[in-house]
Order: C-alpha cells, then structure tokens, then sequence
C-alpha cells in the first residue's frame, strides 16, 4: 500500500532539493524554509527537533537524516510507523543514487534531483487514487 501523498527534500538550509506534490499552489521553497525554520525552532526547544504535526485530515512527518530534511505528508489514519519506514527507504534510495561527495560539490542547481521520482514511486500515492478518494 502506498502510504505518502506528498514528500519534500531539503537540505538543513531549507532548500527543496525534491519534491513531489498535489498541490502545485504551494511555493515548494518556501514550504522548505518554513518546514526548516520550523525544525530549527523545535531544536531549540527540545534535542530532536519536530517529528510530526497534523493540520486537518493529513499528517506531516520530518526525518532528518546526514543533514538532510526529508518530510512527507499522509492520511492520519496511516500509522506513522508505516509512513516512516517508506521515508527511511526513500533516504536510503536517495543517499544512494546521491552520494556525500555529490552533495558537497552539488552546484546548488536543484533540476538535478528532478528524475528521483522514478527511484521512489512505489512509495508514493498516484494522483488517480486522490481523484478516486475524493469523488468515490
């Protein structure tokens, strides 16, 4: 079962690296300097910083993971569980097809990341089941 709608990447920055959304109204940058923002605020606040918030039907969940936020949205009724084992595969799948040494040197030109959605689709919910959800 595909547990994810959405999914960001960022960097400990707030710079989206990824993103895979329904919601194309929402400015992926600015989604990641706030979710990073925000993060950085529960840092203060307690040492692990912000795992999951939930705004209406969907809850949001944040990995941190080699310096990187990866956070992914789903339906509250998926246990949060099964939405982290998906994001720790997807960091996985990530940090394999983008080495440490690529991130270093990476020339801040995020169209590179833009193919991963091929590496994770198993993971994410297609939009024809949203559409189903939402009219059956």
């Amino acid at each position: 079962m595909k547990v994810i709608r959405d999914i960001w990447i960022l960097t400990e920055n707030g710079i989206v690296l990824y993103h895979r959304i329904f919601d194309e109204n929402l400015d992926d940058q600015l989604f990641g300097g706030l979710m990073s923002a925000l993060n950085s605020f529960a840092e203060e606040l307690i040492d692990k910083g912000l795992s999951n918030f939930e705004l209406q039907d969907k809850r949001y969940t944040l990995l941190k993971k080699n310096r990187m936020l990866f956070i992914a949205n789903s339906a509250k009724k998926v246990k949060e569980k099964k939405v982290i084992q998906e994001m720790l595969l997807i960091a996985s799948n990530f940090f394999d097809l983008y080495s440490e040494d690529f991130l270093l040197n990476w020339n801040h030109d995020v169209s590179v990341f833009k193919n991963f959605e091929k590496e994770i689709e198993d993971s994410l919910e297609e939009t024809i089941k949203k559409f189903q959800d939402a009219f059956w």
